[in-house]
């Protein structure tokens, strides 16, 4: 496996020579960078931050066919998007389960209950043979028994059908980076692309620097930018015209309130008629999301005042027992669609269809704009289709089609390791473990049996020392954000992580491997990011 604690995966003076590079380790880039390795590619992945720390950790976590997006007669998207709904249920058992919606429908609803069970027959048409259960149409009183706390003033009826939910796609993305590795894939992390080199019309390669100010370069025939909102600021100079015309995209992370819902609730929201989701997650509520035109850095999104009033405004009218939702929300996330530049219009309007765009000027050179956590695997064909004329390697057929991911284990295999997982963790452990790890839970077992590693850091179902050795020495990890964050996954709790970061850190100082500086600079910079996080009114001054 390349890009091991302390050894960085490109050096400057060497001539590093690719098949492929791919920037930005996000989900559409990892998931270019495991089919072209499985294809035989030599593949760089070369990412700024960290794998999936980006507009894929800050999504509504959902596998779903898009059912809103009928309304504008994207009748591909759906079907594509139902098609790779069904594969990730199949390929990611640990990381995707199926989910549960009901769509209420009230008197002054812009959408009428007819409309919304027209919509779910074709959904379910265009969905083919599937594992989901099918959808139902509800009447007021059974929609009450489902959902006792949804408020019953003008309320008509309503629906229920089934999406996917992946509550972590911070290691859905990771999954598709460890296939791609371990396929020959070169993965870098912290490391900036600083420029696109060019000559006689042709891409050749790209010039990088690392955080630790190393710098150097690496050359292939062909370069994808999956930098998702960044592309066009990757392109610089090469950029003709904007490609990315991103959206912000707000939610609310809420703890439980009276009358919360046991599924989750797709509804119209009634100031602008657009729909919203409030999710069962995490053993939290996720809520959101919104959908604005954004031109600032996608680096420094923010949610603001009017977001947070919106989102509390609308829930608290179909959940009244929400009330006051401000005084419940814990932390938020805030992300930027890469969808593609339209300066008017409605944002919802915007296809999210995704588009693999060449650059006339420079041969070898594409850029991705827009795409969906569901449809990555097939972004990702379609982009080994659209260079193909030019790498031998990227012809023939998709090697992801039926190949699981790294964690996937089949019903039997799965069930003998969560037993053995519960027998020496515990069942709710156990758990935690298989959706966070999948098979790979039985690595960081192993690494347990060491009894200094199988001590347990915060309340049941708590971390073990030994996550953190494995999310560093197998997982890629640099910080302390991307140990809880996007690896443990123990960051996403109702604490946002601040009640296992310090015992998290000081662990990794007594194993000797931060010192006390490191380990102090690591937990500072974990308490800034979660303080980002929460309202103004509730972070620290």
């Amino acid at each position: 496996m390349s890009a091991a604690r302390g050894a960085p995966a490109l050096a400057p003076g060497n001539d590093a020579r690719f098949d492929l590079i791919v920037i930005g380790a996000g989900i559409n880039g990892a998931a270019v960078a495991r089919e072209a390795a499985l294809r035989g590619a030599r593949v760089l992945l070369v990412e700024r931050r960290d794998v999936g720390g980006g507009t894929s950790a800050t999504s509504s976590r959902l596998i779903h066919g898009g059912l809103r997006y009928l309304e504008h007669a994207e009748l591909g998207l759906v079907r594509e998007s139902l098609a790779e709904r069904e594969r990730l249920l199949a390929l990611a058992p640990h990381l995707v389960a199926p989910l549960p919606l009901c769509i209420p429908v009230y008197e002054r609803s812009r959408r009428p209950l007819w409309q919304i069970r027209v919509g779910l027959w074709l959904y379910e048409r265009l969905a083919g043979p599937k594992s989901l259960p099918p959808y139902a149409v509800l009447s007021r009183a059974a929609l009450l028994e489902e959902l006792p706390g949804l408020a019953p003033e003008g309320l008509r009826g309503g629906a229920r059908y089934f999406d996917g939910q992946v509550a972590f796609p911070e290691r859905l993305v990771l999954e598709n980076a460890l296939d791609a590795v371990r396929h020959g894939a070169t993965l870098a992390t912290y490391t900036e692309v600083v420029g696109i080199r060019v000559r006689d019309g042709r891409v050749e390669g790209v010039d990088w620097r690392r955080g630790d100010g190393a710098s150097g370069a690496a050359f292939a025939p062909v370069v994808v930018n999956a930098a998702g909102p960044w592309v066009d600021r990757v392109l610089g100079p090469l950029a003709e015209r904007p490609l990315i015309g991103g959206t912000k995209g707000s939610h609310l992370i809420v703890a439980p309130f009276p009358g919360a819902p046991r599924t989750g609730v797709y509804v119209e929201a009634a100031s602008d008629g657009r729909p919203f989701f409030i999710l069962p997650w995490n053993g939290l509520y996720l809520i959101g999301t919104t959908d604005r035109r954004f031109t600032g850095d996608p680096g420094a999104v923010r949610i603001d005042a009017d977001e947070v009033a919106y989102l509390c405004a609308e829930t608290e009218r179909v959940f009244p027992g929400a009330a006051p939702l401000r005084e419940r929300v814990l932390y938020t996330h805030s992300g930027v669609r890469p969808l593609p530049y339209r300066p008017r219009g409605e944002e919802g309007a915007i296809t999210r269809r995704h588009h693999v765009r060449p650059h006339p000027g420079v041969r070898g050179l594409y850029s991705i704009v827009g795409g969906k956590l569901t449809t990555h695997r097939a972004l990702a064909e379609d982009v080994l289709r659209r260079v193909a004329a030019e790498a031998r390697w990227a012809r023939g057929e998709s090697p992801t089609r039926d190949r699981p991911l790294p964690g996937a284990l089949d019903a039997a295999a799965r069930e003998e390791l969560i037993a053995e997982l519960a027998a020496r963790f515990g069942p709710a452990r156990a758990r935690r473990l298989w959706h966070t790890y999948g098979g790979a839970a039985r690595d960081v077992a192993e690494r347990a049996r060491d009894p200094e590693l199988a001590a347990a850091i915060g309340e049941p179902p708590s971390l073990l020392v030994a996550e953190l050795l494995h999310a560093l020495e197998s997982e890629w990890a640099t910080t302390l954000a991307d140990v809880l964050q996007r690896r443990t996954m123990l960051g996403l709790n109702a604490r946002f992580g601040l009640d296992v970061a310090p015992a998290a850190a000081a662990a990794l100082r007594r194993l000797g491997i931060w010192d006390d500086a490191r380990a102090e600079a690591e937990l500072a910079d974990y308490r800034a990011l979660a303080a980002s996080a929460r309202l103004e009114a509730d972070a620290p001054g």
